[in-house]
């Protein structure tokens, strides 16, 4: 009897210890493991939806890869504010957005180079005391995703040395590129800058003390963030103090779209310094240009301004101390600003304090204003804003510049929902990194708000004035701003938050919606069946658009009076079904600006018409359930 109670300790146990390893099994297996974060996401789905259907896969493919003993750990890290201690091995296994530390530096590379086919490379006092010689980038960091590049003490106290940049860092996606402290003290020698940072999207692009103190030495920008995509360009103290140091921009920016740039102490005390901006910033789409203590303290210089900002959608100028306290400086705007959609042009403290000099302005567009300008009679305006009907009259009977700035398909009319029609598909792939939910374990222990800026920064390894301070920073300034009229929104970071907020607006029997791939995209369809959600009643959605940042971020928001429809998509010659599409179409625009791409697409204002859209790929929106 003793034995067989003995033999059968021995069984529990044995299944104890079986049962045991099949645990642990699977554990390791990812998404099986119960306690994953995507099968907790797909219970807290059943738990918190009102839906018969399972949790919809478009959702539970953004849930987070970790697996249960992963997220356990990055969780702890997270407590004990640690994360930065492992934040390669978080990012990789979380699929985050992360730039790369910088490698090691060339510092010792110091033969005249070829660079072709180059990437990520750190340029630390690289190239300091030349004399002659010529380094030649071709062919750098092209095509590639988060590149980060840096170019610190480049060139210093250099003599007639030359550096070329060709093709450099082309159709890339939110790159980093930075040139600090660059041919600071050299003499003579050039900079050449051709094709540099095209068709990329989000780029990040810093020069700082570039060419300060130097003596003769030309700076040409030929082709330079071309045909881009949002993204930031700054000038910090170029060319300051330089003595005769020739400045040229031509190409530079465009046809890019929403782009900024930020021109702050160029050619501060210069000496006869030549600055020639040529077809800076044309055919833009809603561009920003800052300029601020451009050219202070300088002498004997010339400032040209040559078909800047031609033919833009809008967009924004800003000139504050331009040229202060200039000792005969010549500044001539030609052909400034005629943007389709009125821009508007600021110039506050221009000149001011400067002795002699000239300003003249001609053919220069309108919507400006001249604040504090020292002497308005002195500057000449030749043609001032006498282009603006020609110009409008030109753009509205061709409506080509218009496709350019907005793309067909993108907006369009509710009639349009229609079986049987055939209209242009904008391209709705996603153009963001892929990136993943965090568990609500993890995010919920993150800071989020601007006032923690420097927290995050430290655990994304962002430095000052990096294009992931940058990414940060937008993301939570977009989040904490204050919504618009008859606008609930919340930014969520995790599926759990998004389920939250959806559910909290429409209620428990929800359904998620969006468009099934991107086929079609930039060619004609044929609407197919047609489907009204609600029965094609105004209705309440809350539909969700990815931001940029770290981990995946969406701003969910709900606007009042909207009609959801679902369509077939076909093809418009074989009438065979390729794609099925989400479109809404907000009835109200009435608090919508009237710069808003969708008005100078369909001919119309706020208020006047509904505008339609299509959701995007990896966008989303939030219905009642039928």
């Amino acid at each position: 009897m003793q034995r067989h109670r003995e033999l059968s300790l021995v069984t529990l146990l044995s299944l104890f210890f079986i049962l045991f390893a099949l645990n642990v099994a699977v554990a390791t297996a990812g998404d099986q493991n119960p306690f994953s974060p995507k099968a907790y996401l797909a219970r807290y789905w059943n738990k918190e939806v009102r839906n018969d259907a399972a949790g919809p896969s478009f959702l539970l493919s953004k849930a987070s890869p970790l697996s249960a003993v992963q997220s356990a750990s990055f969780a702890k890290l997270a407590t004990e504010n640690a994360l930065d201690t492992k934040l390669p091995e978080f990012c990789s296994s979380a699929n985050l957005l992360c730039f790369p530390d910088l490698g090691q530096s060339l510092e010792k590379h110091e033969k005249d180079a070829n660079f072709a086919g180059y990437s990520g490379k750190n340029f630390t006092n690289y190239g300091t005391d030349r004399r002659s010689g010529v380094d030649n980038f071709k062919n750098y960091s092209l095509g590639e995703n988060l590149p980060v590049d840096s170019f610190r003490r480049y060139s210093r106290d250099s003599l007639n040395h030359t550096d070329k940049f060709i093709n450099y860092a082309a159709d890339g996606n939110v790159i980093d590129e930075s040139f600090n402290s660059y041919a600071a003290g050299a003499t003579s020698g050039t900079g050449d800058f051709k094709k540099y940072a095209e068709l990329t999207n989000v780029p990040s692009l810093r020069f700082t003390s570039y060419s300060d103190d130097s003596n003769g030495r030309a700076q040409s920008f030929t082709g330079y963030s071309e045909n881009g995509n949002a993204g930031q360009q700054t000038f910090t103290s170029y060319s300051k103090n330089g003595n005769g140091a020739p400045n040229e921009f031509t190409g530079y920016g465009t046809s890019s779209n929403v782009a900024g740039s930020d021109f702050t102490g160029y050619s501060e005390s210069g000496n006869g310094a030549h600055d020639a901006f040529t077809n800076y910033g044309n055919d833009e789409n809603n561009p920003t240009e800052r300029f601020r203590s451009y050219g202070d303290g300088g002498n004997a210089g010339t400032e040209k301004f040559s078909n800047y900002r031609d033919k833009a959608n809008v967009g924004e100028t800003s000139f504050d101390s331009y040229g202060k306290n200039s000792n005969a400086d010549k500044v001539n705007f030609v052909n400034y600003g005629q943007s389709f959609n009125n821009g508007s042009d600021s110039f506050a403290g221009y000149g001011k304090g400067s002795q002699g000099g000239s300003v003249a302005f001609k053919i220069y567009g309108f919507n400006n204003t001249f604040k504090d300008y020292k002497d308005k009679k002195a500057a000449k305006f030749t043609g001032y804003a006498a282009e603006k009907s020609n110009l409008a009259s030109k753009m509205a009977a061709s409506g080509s510049l218009v496709k350019r700035w907005v793309e067909p398909g993108k907006f369009f009319r509710e009639s349009m929902l229609n079986k049987g029609t055939v209209m242009p598909f904008p391209d709705i792939k996603d153009k963001m990194p892929e990136r993943s939910f965090l568990p609500r374990t993890i995010s919920s222990k993150l800071p989020f708000a601007t006032s923690k800026v420097s927290e995050l920064k430290k655990i994304f390894h962002a430095q000052d004035n990096s294009t992931m301070e940058t990414i940060i920073t937008d993301a939570l300034q977009e989040c904490e701003r204050a919504p618009s009229k008859g606008e609930t929104k919340r930014c969520v970071g995790s599926a759990e938050d998004m389920i939250d907020f959806a559910t909290s607006v429409l209620g428990r029997k929800v359904a998620v919606r969006t468009t099934d791939n991107v086929n079609g995209s930039k060619g004609n369809i044929l609407i197919g069946s047609v489907k009204g959600i609600n029965g094609g009643k105004v209705t309440q959605s809350v539909s969700c658009h990815q931001s940029l940042f770290p981990y995946l971020l969406y701003y969910c928001h709900s606007v009042p009076k909207v009609r959801v429809y679902e369509a077939d998509l076909l093809d418009p010659s074989s009438k065979a079904k390729i794609n099925h599409g989400v479109a809404i179409c907000h009835l109200d625009t009435s608090a919508w600006s009237p710069t808003h791409g969708s008005f100078a697409a369909l001919g119309s204002g706020p208020g006047r018409i509904e505008v339609c859209h299509w959701i995007f790929q990896n966008d989303l929106t939030w219905t009642i359930a039928d």
